[in-house]
């Protein structure tokens, strides 16, 4: 079983419909670990060494958010900045991800339809992500698709329910040693893929 662990950020978790569903019963998934950054470090003060330690002992890391203003949460970017450094994470000797997986499942209030060229947003959510991307090809890790949650400022409460059905089948599946994550390259976004099944 390949051990997952959540990097979670939302700043205002008290006032998430969509997350808060989402992360129920997450830790009873087998090789999953669920680390809530604004409850470990509400002064952002992070201790680097420790969250080093903790993500090499991962298979797969999975950042989990809130999208705003087309970006991730203050203290998950504090987090990669201090945390994903020259020397450990990337460069001649940084190396301690290679070969990790890494996902982003992100929630935004957007429509689907204006994440698109035509569409209101005028990029896609992939193309929003590429630095994301990037970062994860620099440390030598296996880049996922996105898994993208559109319309959550109007989602119905069974499609919230829906979503976190689809949510918790795709940690399992990540943590399957035997399941292929190459099979997911191509995808725009995971959430189709987990439609379909």
């Amino acid at each position: 079983m390949r051990k997952i662990l959540i990097v979670f950020a939302h700043p205002a978790l008290e006032k998430s419909r969509v997350n808060k569903k989402l992360i129920e019963k997450v830790e009873m998934i087998n090789g999953v670990t669920f680390h809530d950054l604004y409850e470990l470090y509400p002064e952002m003060d992070i201790d680097v060494k420790a969250e080093q330690k903790l993500l090499k002992e991962q298979d797969a890391i999975v950042f989990q958010y809130p999208f705003f203003l087309f970006g991730m949460p203050a203290l998950l970017k504090e987090w990669m900045d201090l945390v994903l450094v020259h020397g450990w994470a990337f460069g001649r000797d940084g190396n301690a991800l290679k070969g990790k997986l890494v996902c982003h499942i992100i929630t935004t209030g957007g429509s689907k339809a204006s994440y698109a060229k035509e569409g209101h947003n005028r990029f896609t959510m992939r193309e929003l992500l590429s630095p994301l991307e990037q970062t994860a090809r620099l440390c030598g890790m296996r880049y996922l698709p996105p898994y993208v949650i559109h319309g959550t400022n109007v989602m119905k409460p069974e499609r919230m329910q829906e979503h976190a059905k689809h949510y918790r089948e795709m940690l399992r599946l990540l943590a399957d040693q035997t399941f292929d994550p190459d099979s997911l390259t191509g995808l725009e976004n995971l959430v189709d893929q987990f439609r379909k099944g």
